[in-house]
């Protein structure tokens, strides 16, 4: 048994106070076991009644230091900064602050608050801090993330022993100072502190695929140590390998495990790691060996299950194993429940999961606000928030982001804004974002610009406000934004580099296009994203041949990739190519059309008069992939019959769709007929369009032209005689091209 030093005078110190105040003794138990029971507030009571005992008094009690530490202890589980600093500042009058028990006691309450000014000054203050008081401070440091201070304790630590240098490695690597958490166990390597698995677990286990390759060399050590024996090693190596998109390595690792090292998290992770794939099959035959091995399956593996759902009749069979496995009152999985059918689009079942739950968690009514925002339904999302408000729980930046992405009109998001200033939310950089986002999506793009201008800003900020001044009509705005983004300390993704190329597109600059390509190859950027912006904005700016270039050269293809290369032609009136293209796409069999691509397809039919090929996918895509034709497939067809000729069999389908017809529709039919010089169903039409668009000057425009076309010159005089008297003019055309 390890022996305690102590001196004979501490000794007499505590035999002294055992024999004064025994009273005290009993009382300082009393607190310490209310404590270890969770009852913080019942601590905080007694703490009052001995602090208000009267002093008068020959045995009157007086806290002492465990007395002063206990209570400090359970403010900072009750997070109550108030009496805490009460506490503190007793400590301070009544001469305890100097006792190591309550400095320390100290450090641990404003860690827990996150008060680093706080946290410091106590600290500072500690004439000799104990190994306790130097691993609260460095690890609070890195919970706050403050690397650099955390780093400078590390250096001055007068005994650093494995459980701190972990300590410091995984804190770092949490924190994206991967570089920094490397060269640390790579020194403690070089020093001959030995790795355990605790080491290995925290620098595998944040191991991407940029540091694949040092993960294999610690994988190696691992081999070599003899720690692949270790369940949170092994651990460690399946999310490093799903981290790095790799399930073969990660299933490699798994088998290889003995099968009694295999533990409940080891299965977890495989689900998880197959679900974040969408690998769900697999996830869920991982699942059925976890019961397989009598391993009863945690809170963990059940919010896994629910989050690699995407299909709700699988997703109502794992909800059934919940409540058989006795999770229904469980408030994490019943979130991750609500979760999954809203995803599915079954906001209804989703409502009432939340409804059923016992105890509603700030995540509970976030995930139903998002729920709703997510299924943009603004004012089912607001009247929740309205709820939540009720009950008492206090909204975060998560709540009010949802709130701002599911708002409707301009007056929520101000009223949103006013609620954030008054919770003291606006200094938190994802509300500020949801503020740029909304101002810019309701068009008010200069009060976005001001949120922008005068918030903290990370890599979101910027691709926010580039985003919506493209949106908002301001693409040359974008640019300089960008500009001013590459010269800032944060680096562009890959989504930052497809907005620009939007805006390339949008204002046909090739120039300015072939550069952020330069800057694509330069970066070693390959995401699939990135080629499919490519071939639009080449394709936009009349360089079909660089479209047709970059899609050969993808290494992969999605239904994007596909669709940008149809619409490509479509839109340079390679009708034939674009058939050819949508057929090798059936043919390879990687990818299923969606909506977007037939409406491309029919598209690029329509402008190359391909009527037998139109209305042969139309029939395909009713009938063999089972989509129900939405307006803009309908719009296409009708354009593709009458541009044809076949205006009785466009007007018949306009008329037999089981959808609204709107006013596209009439204006494919209206331009055909203006064409064709048909008269008889371009007035039908015109009558049609003036009740909707009164005020359209195009309307008349091609009525008269409809007119002139078949020589009754007195009518069309007369169309444009009623536009000069309502008062609708003709806006005049305007060119980029200066002279």
């Amino acid at each position: 048994m390890r022996r305690i030093p102590c001196s004979h005078k501490s000794v007499a110190a505590i035999t002294k106070t055992l024999s004064k105040h025994p009273r005290l003794i009993e009382l300082n138990c009393q607190l310490a076991s209310l404590s270890r029971s969770c009852y913080y507030k019942d601590v905080l009571h007694l703490f009052d009644q001995i602090h208000s005992s009267p002093s008068h008094l020959p045995h009157s009690i007086k806290p002492d230091q465990y007395t002063l530490s206990t209570t400090i202890a359970a403010c900072a589980h009750l997070r109550d900064v108030v009496s805490g600093g009460e506490l503190h500042a007793y400590a301070i009058r009544a001469g305890l602050k100097s006792h190591p028990h309550v400095a320390n006691t100290l450090l641990s309450f404003y860690a827990k608050a996150q008060d680093s000014t706080s946290l410091r000054k106590v600290f500072e203050e500690i004439d000799n801090p104990d190994v306790y008081s130097w691993t609260t401070m460095l690890s609070a440091c890195l919970k706050m993330g403050q690397v650099g201070y955390a780093r400078e304790l590390f250096d001055e630590m007068p005994r650093r022993d494995v459980a701190v240098w972990n300590a410091m490695i995984t804190g770092c690597m949490e924190n994206g100072c991967e570089e920094i958490g490397i060269g640390l166990f790579r020194e403690m390597h070089c020093l001959g502190v030995r790795h355990d698995k605790y080491s290995f677990g925290s620098i595998l286990s944040a191991c991407t695929v940029e540091l694949m390759d040092f993960g294999k060399q610690v994988h190696s050590m691992v081999i070599k140590t003899g720690f692949l024996s270790k369940a949170s090693v092994i651990n460690a190596l399946i999310t490093m390998s799903f981290n790095c998109k790799d399930a073969s390595s990660a299933f490699l690792v798994f088998e290889g495990a003995d099968a009694l090292v295999r533990d409940q998290i080891t299965f977890n992770v495989m689900i998880d790691g197959l679900g974040s794939l969408e690998r769900v099959e697999e996830a869920l035959m991982m699942w059925r060996k976890m019961l397989e091995a009598c391993l009863r399956p945690t809170e963990l593996t059940f919010i896994s299950l629910m989050g690699s759902c995407s299909n709700e009749k699988i997703g109502r069979q794992v909800h059934a194993q919940v409540i058989k496995s006795g999770f229904k009152g469980c408030t994490s999985v019943g979130n991750a429940i609500i979760t999954m059918y809203s995803n599915c689009g079954n906001l209804r079942e989703g409502y009432m999961v939340f409804a059923c739950l016992e105890e509603k968690d700030l995540v509970s009514w976030n995930t139903m606000i998002s729920s709703y925002a997510i299924g943009k339904s603004g004012r089912s999302a607001i009247w929740t928030y309205q709820e939540m408000h009720r009950t008492g729980i206090k909204p975060d930046e998560f709540t009010f982001g949802s709130l701002l992405v599911s708002t409707e009109s301009i007056e929520t998001v101000e009223m949103i804004q006013a609620l954030v200033f008054r919770y003291g939310l606006i200094s938190k950089i994802e509300v500020s974002n949801a503020l740029i986002s909304a101002y810019s999506k309701h068009g008010e793009i200069e009060q976005a610009y001001q949120i922008f201008h005068t918030s903290q800003k990370n890599l979101i900020s910027w691709n926010t406000i580039i985003s919506g001044l493209l949106l908002n009509g301001l693409p040359i705005h974008g640019l300089e934004q960008f500009s001013n983004l590459l010269i800032s300390e944060l680096k562009p993704n890959p989504y930052s580099i497809s907005i620009i190329l939007s805006i390339c597109a949008n204002i046909s600059s090739l120039r300015i296009g072939k550069q952020v390509h330069g800057y694509i190859l330069r970066h070693q950027f390959f995401e699939t994203s990135l080629g499919n912006a490519l071939i639009t904005m080449y394709a936009k700016c009349g360089i079909l041949d660089w479209s047709l270039r970059v899609f050969d050269k993808m290494v992969e293809k999605d239904i994007v990739s596909w669709n940008a290369l149809i619409s490509a032609y479509a839109q340079h009136g390679e009708g034939m190519k674009a058939v050819h293209s949508f057929k090798a796409m059936q043919n390879e069999g990687k990818v299923k059309p969606d909506c977007a691509t037939f409406t491309a397809i029919l598209s690029a039919c329509s402008h190359s008069g391909l009527v037998d090929e139109g209305a042969q996918i139309f029939n395909s895509m009713v009938n063999d992939y089972g989509y129900i034709p939405e307006v803009d497939q309908m719009s296409c067809m009708v354009d593709l019959l009458a541009r044809a000729g076949f205006l009785d069999e466009a007007e018949s389908i306009i008329n037999s769709q089981e959808i609204e017809a709107q006013s596209n529709l009439w204006w494919a039919l209206f331009s055909a007929c203006a064409a064709h010089g048909n008269l008889k169903l371009g007035r039908i039409v015109a009558r049609f369009l003036l009740e909707q668009e009164k005020n359209n000057p195009s309307v008349y425009v091609l009525l008269s032209n409809i007119y002139a076309s078949v020589g009754q010159w007195k009518e069309a005089a007369h169309v444009r005689e009623l536009m000069k008297s309502i008062g609708v003019k003709k806006k005049r055309g305007s060119s980029w091209i200066r002279s």
